[in-house]
């Protein structure tokens, strides 16, 4: 057995460990560098796709928020997640986080272990990432976004299918299933909802060749995006699927797959972004992680003295969907948040009155967009 992989037995690395800190006793971390200046806001969405072997992109941000600010406030400003957002900010109040308090934006990301085609959905990370076919002499990018998914008793299924068939301003035959629910609830729906602003499905929908019926859909309540809250849809922001309609075609991959345990690859540093596994998950995910690092130890020759087994455990333990070094002396989450660009704090209230976007536009590099089943 490798060395690095004892250490990872006898923690129980697959127990979890939600109440760890991810700050290491054992080693100092190294000096965090000084901050730049405030600066615009980065890109969310849209990213350069790396070259094969490195599956890391994006970079952390940080801003600081005024008295009136919410976390999802500020995950609608940034095209986040409310979940991603509130797991990267352990013990602040996502209703009254305070002003003067500065936010980290978990805008760096790990792609899934899954072929770079079509769309990619992880669940666990309640994000979908679609890989366009560059254009002539164009550069391959990969474009992010936050999505909801199925909550617990309606998961969404897992697997390799297809975009079927779109639709623009769908109207939504609801599925008794669903009916039945809503009636015993007191809130009786009726067997079709057309089209407008009391449709949950938004203005677009594109259908998946699993059984039953399953979407790829907008919505008409932009703020619960990035949470467990469909009947098994894939429910995005406004903007984002009115980009992601124009662009994905009938008979598009789409590849569900279920990567709580994400490894990050860049050059010889290894990452780790950790996410909580569905609550109805009974999968031993550390086990898939420690086959994964061993086969980047190999790859860069070493016998794994570099990386740090109880650091894997505490960031596998804590969840916060933040890529962090699982290397010796690498940055932990505060040190990473000390050395990210403060940029400048863009949340406006427009969404009040119907503007899903949630902040001023953001920069041109992320022009995929601005910002039911």
């Amino acid at each position: 057995m490798l060395r690095w992989l004892q250490p990872l037995v006898l923690l129980g690395l697959g127990a979890w460990l939600p109440g760890c800190s991810l700050f290491d006793a054992s080693t100092p971390p190294p000096e965090a560098v000084a901050p730049a200046p405030l600066s615009e806001p980065l890109a969310t969405t849209r990213f350069p796709l790396p070259a094969a072997g490195v599956n890391v992109v994006g970079e952390l941000q940080v801003i600081r928020l005024r008295e009136q600010d919410t976390l999802i406030d500020v995950a609608m400003a940034y095209q986040l997640g409310f979940d991603e957002l509130v797991a990267a900010n352990p013990g602040v109040d996502p209703w009254l986080p305070g002003e003067g308090r500065e936010i980290l934006l978990p805008t760096r990301f790990v792609l899934p272990d899954a072929p770079r085609q079509g769309i990619v959905l992880n669940v666990p990370a309640k994000r979908l990432f679609y890989y366009p076919k560059p254009a002539k002499g164009a550069a391959a990018e990969v474009h992010t976004f936050p999505v909801s998914i199925g909550r617990e008793g309606w998961a969404t299924p897992y697997g390799l299918t297809r975009i079927t068939s779109k639709r623009k301003d769908p109207a939504w035959n609801v599925p008794a299933s669903i009916r039945k629910e809503h009636a015993e609830n007191g809130d009786p729906l009726p067997a079709v909802v057309p089209a407008g602003p009391d449709n949950p499905l938004g203005a677009y929908a594109m259908r998946l060749g699993f059984p039953g019926s399953y979407l790829i859909h907008g919505t008409n309540k932009p703020a619960g995006i990035g949470i467990r809250a469909s009947h098994g849809c894939i429910r995005m922001n406004p903007q984002h699927i009115e980009w992601l309609y124009q662009q994905a075609a009938v008979g598009t991959p789409v590849r569900v797959v279920n990567q709580p345990l994400l490894l990050g690859v860049s050059g010889e540093e290894l990452l780790l972004e950790a996410h909580a596994p569905l609550e109805e998950d009974k999968t031993r995910h550390g086990e898939a992680l420690k086959r994964a690092v061993g086969k980047q130890l190999a790859r860069i020759g070493s016998d794994g003295a570099q990386v740090d087994p109880e650091r894997i455990a505490r960031i596998s333990g804590a969840q916060r969907g933040v890529p962090l070094s699982i290397m010796n002396g690498g940055f932990d989450l505060a040190t990473s948040m000390a050395g990210a660009p403060r940029v400048r704090n863009v949340v406006s209230y427009d969404w009040f009155d119907g503007d899903a976007a949630g902040g001023e536009p953001l920069p041109a590099a992320d022009a995929s967009p601005l910002h039911p089943r």
